[in-house]
């Protein structure tokens, strides 16, 4: 008779799955809805199942399931996740000195998920973010995205779904004063980091050709990690993600880009004014960053908060990231507010930390938007997005919460400085 217990139970399990497996519904109702891809929704709905988007719309005019779980945000403001295109957080690491083009080391490699910063992320109201390794080298290695949903490790993450945490990211560059160092194998000009990133190329694409060009397994190259990273980006399955401040500096870029058919983003571009026009021919997205305080580096002296409107209206396309620590996860929304005050409009500066964030990591098909079928990343507001007296009260990733300032662990990470909040991320990990 026991065998047949079993099995009678093992056949029950079995048909409780499914049921066990569905998502209950949730949906949103009184909220102005901020789409982003559309205009805003005063008192909308919104209803969200199975980690997507299920509808959005005015209230009245969207199906609400049956057993969906119902919050009232009455009152409050729901965008997309914000998308921060330019950070450092997770303790990230890259290249070392030992020279200064370093394509195939991994970001991925060297992130700590569980550190307080991925937190401090999340209390922004940042569901996607791309992790870099630092500027002081030609290129200092692949860039992670990674998806701030709960998770103890870097693959749990994975922002991609057609490909895995390995592969899912760009190529880190930077040209002007920071990769310079003028010692050992770092260039000491600025022509000389140009040449020395050409030079890489031409390698890459000797070691393509040679690889295409094989008949045999005996005629194909040994493996080569640093070619495979650039070969990466001579295919179009990384963007090139290039740290660039003077004017000249940014036109170098988009020649490099122009010579070897990569896809390019551009990140800070101080002096993207002087050239917004020459940015825009070439069709080259802009992930800008704006500080209020002054100091820093030289070439970065002529950073200013009309750069956001300036290259908008030019036509291109601008995302505003933290480059944290420089900034703060949790103060991202104030970058796109501050183009407000010089001139940009509204509806570009939302849409510069949702979708057009995503565009530059080749995911707006997925996030960016509240649109039926992407993915429910989203952020509860206390008000206007833009305004200095709103909070960030929750934070979805796929439909499931990953902050809520009204926790008292959670809202550590949105209050406290630094170290402020150690023990809280110790117990929520452990």
């Amino acid at each position: 008779m026991r065998p047949r217990i079993l099995l009678f139970a093992v056949l029950c399990l079995c048909l409780t799955l499914p049921v066990q497996a569905q998502e209950q519904p949730h949906v949103f109702r009184n909220a102005t809805l901020y789409p982003i891809s559309s205009d805003p929704i005063e008192n909308g709905t919104m209803v969200v199942q199975g980690g997507t988007i299920q509808a959005v719309g005015e209230a009245g005019a969207v199906d609400v399931p049956d057993g969906a779980v119902t919050h009232d945000v009455a009152g409050k403001v729901i965008m997309p996740g914000l998308v921060d295109t330019h950070s450092h957080i997770g303790q990230v690491s890259g290249g070392d000195g030992s020279a200064a083009l370093h394509p195939d080391v991994r970001t991925i490699d060297a992130i700590n998920v569980r550190h307080p910063s991925m937190d401090r992320a999340r209390a922004g109201g940042i569901t996607t973010v791309q992790v870099l390794s630092g500027s002081g080298h030609l290129m200092s290695g692949q860039t992670t995205f990674l998806k701030l949903r709960d998770g103890g490790t870097v693959g749990e993450l994975n922002a991609c779904d057609d490909r895995p945490v390995e592969e899912c990211g760009g190529m880190k560059m930077a040209n002007g004063t920071n990769p310079q160092r003028e010692s050992g194998s770092f260039p000491g000009t600025r022509a000389r980091a140009a040449a020395m990133a050409r030079e890489a190329f031409v390698e890459a694409q000797a070691y393509r050709r040679k690889k295409q060009q094989a008949e045999t397994e005996a005629d194909m190259p040994d493996r080569d990690l640093r070619m495979e990273g650039l070969v990466d980006v001579l295919e179009g399955e990384r963007a090139v993600h290039f740290h660039t401040h003077r004017h000249d500096d940014i036109l170098t870029a988009i020649r490099l880009s122009d010579e070897f058919d990569f896809d390019l983003v551009l990140h800070h571009v101080s002096e993207g004014w002087k050239v917004a026009e020459e940015i825009a021919e070439a069709n080259v997205p802009a992930s800008i960053i704006v500080l209020d305080s002054p100091g820093g580096k030289k070439e970065a002296d002529e950073l200013v908060y009309r750069t956001g409107r300036v290259l908008n209206e030019a036509g291109v396309d601008v995302a505003y990231h933290t480059d944290d620590p420089i900034t703060d996860s949790r103060l991202l929304l104030r970058q796109p507010a501050i183009g407000v005050r010089a001139g940009m409009s509204r509806e570009a500066a939302l849409e510069s930390v949702t979708l057009a964030g995503a565009r530059m990591l080749g995911m707006e098909d997925e996030i960016g938007s509240l649109d039926e079928g992407k993915d429910a990343d989203f952020v509860v507001l206390s008000g206007d997005p833009l305004s200095v007296y709103t909070n960030i009260q929750q934070t979805w990733v796929e439909g499931t919460v990953v902050f809520d300032r009204s926790n008292p662990e959670d809202r550590d990470f949105a209050t406290g400085g630094y170290r402020v909040y150690d023990d809280a991320v110790q117990h929520v990990h452990n």
